[in-house]
């Protein structure tokens, strides 16, 4: 182990490869340090893997309806966060619906910050006209609140996962392609990218080996806090009945369908309701540390 150590340390890296897996050590040694983020990627591989293995994790069917045993309260054997007004049992729907989180923020990252990149890392590059037109694009779209916005792109295209996916994905790019472009202006003014021009690269190579590479800290760093913000407008969505429909265990339709209860029977909406919090909480303590660890500017600090 102590040799391995030193290989990843070594200031002389001997390959690329050396390299590569010595800065991720260091970063891992930077976010090992900061508890609250150690905190937020637990709580990130729990979502994992309750999605991942949702029926070993999960007590009983999350569809099955059994109404005598409808309204139970937490700590009833067999039901530890007790049973909605169908009698399914509610940690179940949690487990099953940590597999549709999961699903609507995988395609919401690799939708909109992969185009908010390329908007960005085009028009920071290029300037001009070209800048002109995709910003003020940008800025349309930045101008009309994200949850609003969905919901009129829902309305449009009509409600289910994918359409929500989608209004999701139009809503979020643009905060990233700021930040491409932000990047963008610094780096397209350098040494290296001036030397690789002189050898004849052209812009498409540019912008693809040695722009974009430079752009990733900043994206990902907002990808992550920004998870928070996707899970609670899928959520919302859901509330209204424009997302995920039923059956399906989505945690914002699991509150909506409970808030008729609330004073009664609170568990049936607050259960899926901390389900949300303690996901988004963990994604915002995982965003913060990530940029202390992928963001130089901040050793400084």
């Amino acid at each position: 182990m102590t040799t391995l150590t030193a290989w990843l340390t070594d200031p002389n890296p001997k390959s690329r490869r050396q390299a590569r897996l010595g800065q991720a050590w260091l970063a891992w040694l930077r976010l090992r340090r900061n508890p609250p983020a150690v905190s937020g990627a637990l709580i990130v591989l729990v979502l994992l893997a309750l999605a991942a293995f949702a029926p070993l994790f999960a007590t009983h069917d999350p569809f099955v309806q059994n109404l005598s045993q409808r309204l139970l309260p937490p700590g009833t054997p067999g039901h530890w966060l007790g049973t909605d007004d169908f009698g399914r049992d509610i940690w179940s729907r949690i487990v099953y619906g940590a597999r549709i989180t999961l699903y609507i923020v995988t395609l919401v990252v690799v939708t909109a910050p992969v185009l908010g990149l390329l908007i960005g890392t085009i028009a920071g590059y290029f300037g001009g006209w070209v800048d002109l037109v995709l910003m003020r694009l940008t800025d349309i779209f930045l101008a009309f609140p994200r949850l609003i916005l969905a919901l009129a792109l829902v309305a449009v295209l009509g409600p289910g996962i994918i359409n929500a996916v989608l209004a999701i994905a139009l809503t979020a790019w643009p905060p990233y392609a700021r930040v491409a472009r932000a990047e963008t202006l610094t780096v397209r003014t350098s040494d290296y990218i001036a030397a690789v021009r002189l050898q004849g690269a052209g812009a498409g190579r540019i912008i693809w080996g040695h722009v974009v590479p430079m752009c990733l800290p900043s994206v990902i760093i907002r990808v992550t806090l920004d998870m928070a913000g996707v899970i609670l407008i899928a959520a919302g969505l859901g509330f209204l009945g424009l997302g995920v429909q039923p059956p399906l265990p989505e945690w914002g339709l699991m509150i909506a369908s409970g808030r008729k209860f609330l004073f009664e029977q609170w568990w049936v909406a607050t259960m899926p309701g901390l389900a949300i919090f303690t996901v988004s909480l963990g994604f915002n303590l995982l965003g913060d540390g990530l940029r202390d660890v992928l963001d130089p500017r901040s050793e400084s600090r």
